[in-house]
């Protein structure tokens, strides 16, 4: 198992006028060894920064981001990570089953491997049948479906989730959260997921990190009570604590709005 370790992350972006603007501003945190760790915002606060950062997609200007595995220890290889976007990001021109296999290659999975894997990860998303269909043809949320199933299918160490859910209707968007948390909690699988969403987050996450809006600085850390298995979004607990994490999210905001 593995997790991701966050220490004084500093990150500036170059504006056109040629000054720096700070983006993230000594965030610190550890996501849960396995479970959903949320990273919960106002959009444009560095979110997204921040988990390509994680990715090694972003250099940060100070700090250090590391995967930790094998109970604490680092691993000697470079750490192999998932990443869900929020669009799929499919090639068209190839199949479900050829998308997932462009990961495997480009991962350098062995090719003995491959046939397992595939079939694995299809019937795990619900998408067995359309292995040999062409994205165009699919709805929104089986892209979305097919994108997962990329990210799991190579096994990461950490799987990387970017506003997955963000542009699907309200109802496919709701039953892709219970597949999700199914799955992840099945393979047990250590996942940072970014949203501005205050359900999703109470829903998804196990581990919340409340940030504030640019430069990101983290506000608040709050450990869900509910398990998986028990968060019923029409529960008096999971509306009772989905309460207590909007307070936390507007009370960041009224501290925003007050003028220096």
């Amino acid at each position: 198992m593995a997790y991701v370790q966050v220490e004084n992350a500093v990150k500036y972006f170059s504006r056109e006028d040629g000054t720096d603007m700070l983006v993230l501003d000594r965030v610190s945190f550890d996501t849960k060894e396995f479970g959903i760790t949320c990273l919960l915002g106002p959009s444009g606060c560095g979110k997204s920064t921040l988990l390509n950062a994680i990715s090694g997609l972003e250099r940060l200007d100070q700090g250090r981001v590391e995967v930790i595995s094998n109970h604490g220890s680092a691993p000697s290889h470079s750490p192999r990570l998932g990443y869900v976007f929020q669009d799929p990001r499919l090639l068209h021109w190839k199949s479900v089953e050829e998308n997932l296999t462009f990961a495997l290659k480009g991962m350098s999975i062995p090719h003995a491997e491959w046939s397992d894997r595939l079939r694995k990860y299809l019937e795990i998303v619900g998408l067995s049948e359309f292995r040999n269909q062409f994205p165009l043809y699919l709805s929104g949320g089986m892209r979305q479906r097919v994108g997962l199933a990329r990210g799991l299918v190579i096994e990461p160490e950490v799987l990387l989730m970017d506003e997955p859910f963000s542009k699907l209707d309200q109802l496919t968007a709701r039953r892709l959260r219970e597949e999700t948390l199914r799955i992840c909690e099945h393979l047990k699988q250590s996942t940072v997921l970014v949203t501005h969403d205050v359900e999703e987050a109470a829903y998804m996450g196990d581990r919340i990190i409340i940030l504030c809006a640019r430069p990101a600085g983290i506000v608040d850390i709050l450990e869900n009570p509910l398990p998986p298995g028990a968060r019923d979004v029409d529960d008096l607990q999971f509306i009772a604590f989905k309460k207590r994490l909007l307070q936390s999210v507007l009370k960041l905001m009224e501290k925003d709005e007050v003028p220096s």
